[in-house]
Parts: structure tokens; C-alpha cells; sequence
């Protein structure tokens, strides 16, 4: 695992504060990756990284879900829309919450959704509250990676499982500037660290669970960086940041960065799906 320095939880609760205008100006209602199978627009393959993660954990009516850092509510809505499940959405950002809240009513599934604006870290359910917990993009912010899955583990029923998509650390330490490439990501991108898949599963197995998915989705998810790159040159975007935040002009400038990372094998991206003994 690869940790930095100078990363605090107050800087990850600014950057999403402010930064919600600019992914929703940059990538739509759902902030996280598109995964491709083919020449998909980037909307419908952000869909698909939701379905195929769904699909994967099994996910249907009866269940009742929570989604760790569950941005605008993007992911949230969707799975209640047409999976039928009960979502409690957690966000660290008031200003998220807000608009996943309104989102979720113009999309008629508020009274199957909620969203509350809490620390992933520190934030309380009973045992055995839950079918799924859902965490897309969310635990690279975590700074106890593994206590949090030690307690996500505990949120479910016999049976649940968990359901994460998450930027990794490449496993290939070899690869040249290894290192200085996570650590610039890790700065640009407010993370106070990246760790391998491997790394993940065992804490996850610790927990009690069984990893039922592993997957490296990287090829498929790359391009998302590139759109992005395009849609800044566009739209003048990175002017508006200049204006508002300058931590906001690093993280545009840091597409570049990760896009390289991926390219590299210096980081990955991917998804784990888990279940809990019946």
C-alpha cells in the first residue's frame, strides 16, 4: 500500500464541496468511470459499471442497500429506479446530499432512497442492517482502509455481501516510477493512499466474507480520463477552477496523471464482490 502525507479529511469534504459542480459539468449525474464493451456514450457506459457491479452482488427488490460515498446519489437512484431495492445513501459532502436528495424525488424513488452527509469512517449502523454494502470509487479516501471493512462487514445480514469499485494500486511494483505515479495521484486526487486488489481482498476475507469477484477493469474503464480531457479543452472549465479553488485546477490538471497510470500498470481500477455466510 501506498500512503502520503498532507492529506486531510477536511481538504476530501472541500474538494467534493466545490468539485460537484465540475464532475457534474464534466462527466454527468454519475461521477464515477464509464466501462465500455464498446463505442457506448460515456452515460451509457456509466450505467453499464453500475449494472454489471449489480448484476455481479446479485442485487434485486428485496434487498436493502447502502452506498458508501454515494456522490450526487447517481448510483443510488439507479439501483432503486430499477433494481426496486431501499438505498440509504452516505456522503461526506452536505452539498451532495442535497442535490442526491432532489435528484432522487425528480426521479420518483425518495421514498425508497435517503442520503445522509456523514464521515464513512465514523458513521453508525447496527449489525445485521443491511443486504449490500455498495461503495463505488469512495475507500481510495478511507484512511483505515482496513477498520472500515472490518465494520462495513459487520452493517450485514447473513448472506450480504459487498460490492466496491475502487482505483488500485498496481500490483506490478516494477513498473518504472511506480511510485511517484500513485503518490502524484494521491495528491492531486485528495487520497491519503492506494492499495493493490490483493491488499483489499484480504481485508475484506478478514471480515468474514468471500471474495466471489476479483476483476481488472482498467482496459475498460481508461477512457473516461480521455473524454474528460476533451470535455476541459471545450468547455473552458479549468478556468472557472482557476477562479473558484486552485485545488480544483490540480485535480483537472491530474487526469493526465491518472490516465498515465493506468496506461503504465502503475495503478488499476476494478471491482470486488463479496458475500457473508448464510
Amino acid at each position: 500500500m501506498i500512503a502520503i502525507e498532507g492529506v486531510r479529511k477536511d481538504s476530501i469534504r472541500s474538494h467534493y464541496q466545490l468539485g460537484t459542480l465540475f464532475y457534474r459539468l464534466l462527466w454527468g449525474p454519475h461521477i464515477h468511470h464509464g466501462l465500455w464493451n464498446g463505442n457506448e456514450s460515456p452515460y451509457v457506459a456509466q450505467c453499464q459499471l453500475t449494472d454489471t457491479l449489480a448484476d455481479m452482488a446479485r442485487i434485486s427488490t428485496e434487498d436493502k442497500v447502502v452506498d458508501i460515498g454515494c456522490g450526487m446519489g447517481g448510483s443510488s437512484i439507479r439501483l432503486a429506479k430499477l433494481r426496486g431495492c431501499d438505498v440509504t445513501g452516505v456522503t461526506l459532502s452536505p452539498v451532495q446530499r442535497r442535490w442526491a436528495m432532489v435528484s432522487s424525488k425528480i426521479k420518483r424513488v425518495g421514498k425508497r432512497t435517503r442520503f445522509i452527509a456523514e464521515d464513512a469512517e465514523h458513521v453508525s449502523f447496527d449489525s445485521a442492517s443491511f443486504d449490500v454494502v455498495w461503495s463505488v470509487e469512495c475507500t481510495e479516501h478511507l484512511f483505515d482502509k482496513p477498520e472500515f471493512f472490518r465494520r462495513a462487514c459487520q452493517w450485514l445480514r447473513p448472506g450480504g455481501r459487498i460490492a466496491i469499485c475502487v482505483w488500485f494500486e498496481g500490483e506490478d511494483t516494477s513498473v518504472a516510477d511506480h511510485r511517484k505515479q500513485c503518490e502524484e495521484v494521491c495528491q492531486r486526487f485528495v487520497c491519503p493512499s492506494l492499495a493493490t486488489r490483493a491488499d483489499y481482498a484480504r481485508w475484506i476475507t478478514d471480515g468474514g466474507m468471500r471474495v466471489t469477484h476479483n476483476e481488472d477493469w482498467t482496459a475498460r474503464v481508461a477512457q473516461t480520463w480521455e473524454i474528460c480531457k476533451q470535455r476541459v479543452q471545450r468547455t473552458g472549465v479549468r478556468h472557472i477552477a482557476k477562479v473558484l479553488d486552485r485545488e480544483q485546477v490540480d485535480f483537472i490538471d491530474g487526469f493526465d496523471t491518472l490516465l498515465q497510470a493506468y496506461r503504465s500498470g502503475a495503478m488499476q481500477y476494478g471491482a470486488i464482490v463479496a458475500e457473508k455466510d448464510a
